[in-house]
């Protein structure tokens, strides 16, 4: 059946290919949310603020000459592979079958013309297009319209998910439900005969915490460390502020973590991993991810600026250079593993902001080394991975496959440097200030370096997690060696 295209101004959880109704009437198709479980504009919005941060004042502008001038506009700078779009495959199967038995397919869309004729040439289903342009916002009473005036009242099906699609399911002969919104599907029964309802989306809890990475929290444990350096762990007040700035650190952390995946939504859905993160694999919205970014960015500031002007500024900071690193600076070789070491650091300094403790230059000193460590492996293990797959370059990076060797040895080198910068410590005038026992901490050495070296041997052996945080956290060894620190540090206040 040949394509052409025409531009205008039950449930079931397995699909079940019975003869549908009416095989004459056409069916028509929604994109956003029904085809594919993302949305468009969104994803346009962002691809085009990665290319140029300007385009956040701009919206604004276009948006006044209406929503179509805003597509319009975004279209003409965001590239959206439409190969890689996370399509339900359910829904996608369930339109093949029928258009082998017959059935005549439109793809009618409030998403821009642009990226509609290239996802029907890419999936070659459809008869005919139906999209917005320049002028014209197919949406709601205006989808509607168009397809009234294109096949007659009753004269089609349509298959939609949102409230804006109850709009045309009044006018069409029968619907069909894709991963409908809260409260669609019992509206649409009311007004049309459901032909069938496709249920692909689920939303239990660890789904969400999956994309706010809540195991990343774990990080912000390093508020917590000019308090305990410094002994003053015993102060309540002062424990209350660091718990406070813990919570309001992760806030904001999950909100960069769920914005850096909106900008890197193409780059992650072409990774051997990170493709099955909830945002790029559609398991979430990007609307729905882009509000809640909103959301716990507004939640984080109140929380900081209640707790302390210094923390709010620090916590500041954070933001625009997370913002910075997922715009540009990820994509320069070296200044990104920098930049992931100083983000752990600037943890520190936010617990220092809100407790009032200055940190030693001896802890930032070894911070900076350790943490360029870990970011460094976690780059190493990214490469290696890209080597085994037999692919050559980091899509979204400058790195390539024959920097492997470099990573390691300057990974090595930074977390050996940082054992050295712990036993300088211990042999310093400002230890005998803390503990009474300093030679226990001695230990601490030989501790680190073991870790350090299983660490990136694991790494060389193809055994590490892309974040080695969560290696750490499921790695029975690290925790023995974090709990062996730990009782050393006890060991070394007592007066023996």
């Amino acid at each position: 059946m040949k394509m052409s295209y025409a531009t205008s101004s039950g449930e079931n959880r397995v699909p079940q290919h019975q003869p549908t109704h009416h095989p004459s009437a056409p069916l028509c198709v929604d994109l956003d949310g029904t085809l594919v479980r993302s949305d468009i504009l969104v994803e346009s919005f962002f691809g085009a603020l990665k290319k140029n941060i300007w385009v956040f004042w701009l919206v604004p502008i276009w948006l006044l000459r209406g929503k179509a001038y805003l597509k319009h506009r975004l279209a003409q700078l965001a590239e959206i592979d439409c190969r890689l779009l996370p399509y339900n495959k359910v829904f996608v199967d369930f339109l093949r079958v029928e258009r082998t038995r017959g059935r005549r397919l439109v793809l009618a869309t409030a998403t821009h013309e642009h990226y509609a004729h290239q996802i029907a040439e890419h999936l070659d289903l459809f008869d005919e297009v139906i999209a917005s342009n320049s002028q014209c916002n197919l949406s709601g009473s205006e989808k509607r319209d168009a397809l009234v005036a294109r096949f007659g009242t009753g004269g089609f099906d349509y298959a939609g998910n949102g409230k804006a699609d109850l709009k045309v399911l009044s006018t069409a002969r029968r619907g069909i439900l894709v991963d409908p919104e809260r409260g669609v599907k019992k509206s649409a029964c009311t007004i049309i005969d459901l032909e069938k309802t496709f249920i692909s989306r689920r939303r239990p809890i660890r789904t969400w915490a999956r994309a706010m990475r809540v195991h990343q929290w774990l990080k912000n444990v390093l508020i917590f460390v000019p308090l305990l350096v410094a002994h003053k762990y015993m102060d309540l007040r002062m424990l209350a502020l660091s718990v406070g700035a813990f919570i309001a650190f992760g806030l904001c952390a999950s909100a960069t973590y769920l914005l850096n995946d909106l900008f890197d939504l193409s780059s992650d859905r072409v990774h051997p991993r990170k493709r099955l993160r909830p945002l790029p694999a559609g398991d979430i919205s990007v609307k729905t991810g882009a509000v809640l970014v909103s959301v716990l960015l507004g939640v984080a500031f109140a929380l900081a600026f209640w707790l302390s002007f210094d923390f709010a500024l620090i916590l500041l900071g954070y933001v625009a250079i997370t913002l910075n690193y997922s715009l540009w600076l990820k994509r320069k070789i070296l200044v990104d593993v920098l930049v992931l070491a100083g983000l752990y650091t600037v943890r520190i300094f936010a617990g220092s902001a809100v407790t009032g403790i200055v940190p030693s230059v001896w802890l930032l000193a070894f911070s900076i080394f350790l943490f360029l460590s870990l970011a460094l492996v976690k780059r190493y293990t990214e490469l290696l991975a890209l080597k085994e797959a037999n692919r050559m370059q980091v899509a979204g990076r400058g790195y390539e496959v024959t920097d492997i060797s470099v990573l390691q040895s300057l990974g090595i080198a930074s977390g050996y440097l940082s054992v050295l910068v712990l036993a300088l410590y211990i042999n310093s005038s400002d230890v005998h200030l803390l503990y009474k026992t300093p030679e226990a901490i001695w230990l601490l050495c030989p501790l680190l370096l073991y870790w350090v070296s299983r660490l990136w041997l694991r790494a060389g052996r193809s055994e590490m997690h892309d974040d080695p945080l969560v290696y750490a956290l499921k790695d029975r060894i690290s925790r023995w060696i974090v709990l062996s620190g730990c009782v050393l540090l006890m060991i070394a206040s007592l007066d023996l």
